[in-house]
């Protein structure tokens, strides 16, 4: 039987990435993001939807997954906490926790009566580390790992693989502004122990194996991919 996944913040970046390499594999692969619909052929199938709103209409668009890639999320332009509205604040939670949550649950409750189903967050150096975004995205990449963490000692005896990922500095259009002249980009990747950026083909590749099922004795784990950033 093909596998399905989800995933959240399929129209660029790591969750495009993602998607190809799932289709390449053979897997139904369902995409959802607040963008238009990326050029991807195969076994594909999309929605547009705001994660912030009534996720209704994702519910109904997919009724059950077999492996759930939470990927969406925005950053806060390295604001710190007196620069930062309520809103803001408010915002980038409902993006990056919230809307993870929320769908995790839904779709937690069928993998929990099927006793198998593999979620993979994608957390950030900013989940360990504070200065890879401001408060808001800091804040809320380490609730993300905690609630990684937590989800994964809740059901490992149901049968759930729960993961999280950890990019350093990915090239995607979320850090675009970085490429732009007097940007932080050629400072970032000499600060890198690797010595550049990070692609979202390494993530997806990443990705790949957590989904795979040969990855249980992993449960819970955190895998940073930051090209040394966290070794310093």
């Amino acid at each position: 039987m093909t596998k399905t996944v989800l995933i959240t913040g399929v129209s660029s970046g790591i969750g495009l990435a993602q998607a190809r390499l799932f289709l390449e594999k053979g897997y139904a692969v369902y995409g959802v993001d607040k963008s238009a619909k990326p050029d991807l052929s195969g076994d594909f199938h999309f929605l547009q939807v705001d994660l912030t709103s009534d996720l209704a209409a994702l519910y109904d668009f997919i009724a059950e997954v077999d492996i759930l890639c939470n990927t969406a999320g925005i950053l806060d332009a390295y604001k710190p906490l007196l620069e930062t509205t309520d809103q803001e604040l408010e915002g980038l939670f409902a993006v990056n926790f919230f809307a993870t949550a929320k769908i995790t649950r839904h779709y937690l409750a069928q993998m929990v009566k099927k006793q198998s189903g593999i979620i993979i967050n994608m957390c950030s150096i900013a989940s360990f580390l504070a200065g890879g975004g401001g408060v808001a995205y800091t804040s809320s990449k380490h609730a993300l790992a905690g609630f990684t963490r937590q989800l994964a000692l809740d059901y490992a005896k149901e049968g759930i693989q729960v993961f999280g990922i950890a990019p350093g500095a990915v090239k995607t259009a979320m850090t675009a502004a970085d490429f732009e002249p007097g940007g932080l980009a050629d400072w970032v990747a000499s600060e890198t122990p690797i010595g550049r950026w990070s692609e979202p083909a390494e993530i997806a590749e990443l990705t790949g194996f957590l989904a795979s099922g040969k990855a249980q004795s992993m449960q819970g784990e955190i895998v940073k991919i930051d090209g040394g950033w966290s070794l310093k």
